[in-house]
């Protein structure tokens, strides 16, 4: 069993990292604003289903081995924050691509194509990827045993907040365009401080241990 104390940190970062627009976000975002609240539910549907492929492959398979191997975990977790330090700069350098997206005219599609597209975004998502493989495993307690458990227990809490923080940006979009394509820069300074935000999460775990 994952330690609450855990499960509350591991929320707060999860949060951060979530709740900056991303790959997931952006699809989303297009679909609200050319095909409705539907598609907009579908994509986050779909993007949420999606990264539940990464958490399988990291609680079944890289779990098991980092806790076998302390120097691998030590090499995991410098790439990873490393990697999300790199996220952070892109997030900041690419922050007009979040009200181009509000400008978009996605092609019409069917519910189950929306899904389906929605779910290969979240399961390709290297920002999704990179905190699975390099952050998941620091929030767990290996002397607890059952380490794919413990992963799988945080991951959930990470789906969730994913489809709370996604959803209200996609119905965000779906209703509330006019008030976002007069100021394209309200969603640019969100992208720049998303990026920063980011980079800190990245230092901070490059520069602290194991919890």
């Amino acid at each position: 069993m994952v330690p609450l104390s855990h499960i509350a940190a591991f929320a707060v970062a999860a949060s951060i990292l979530i709740i900056i627009p991303g790959p997931n976000v952006l699809f989303a975002i297009g679909r609200a604003l050319s095909l409705g609240r539907r598609s907009a539910v579908l994509s986050v549907a779909g993007g949420v289903s999606g990264s539940f492929v990464p958490l399988v492959a990291v609680s079944f398979g890289l779990g098991a081995v980092l806790m076998a191997s302390a120097m691998l975990f030590l090499i995991v977790k410098v790439v990873g924050a490393a990697y999300l330090i790199y996220l952070g700069i892109t997030t900041i350098r690419q922050r007009k691509k979040l009200a181009a997206a509000l400008q978009s005219k996605a092609p019409s599609a069917d519910g189950r194509r929306v899904f389906r597209q929605g779910f290969v975004v979240g399961a390709t998502n290297p920002k999704t990827i990179v905190f699975f493989a390099a952050v998941l495993p620091q929030f767990a307690e290996p002397s607890r045993g059952a380490l794919p458990a413990q992963l799988l227990t945080l991951g959930a809490v990470f789906l969730a907040i994913q489809a709370l923080s996604d959803g209200t940006w996609a119905l965000l979009a779906a209703t509330a365009r006019s008030w976002f394509a007069r100021s394209p820069r309200r969603l640019e300074t969100i992208g720049s401080t998303g990026g920063l935000m980011i980079i800190g999460v990245g230092a901070g775990m490059a520069l602290t241990g194991a919890n």
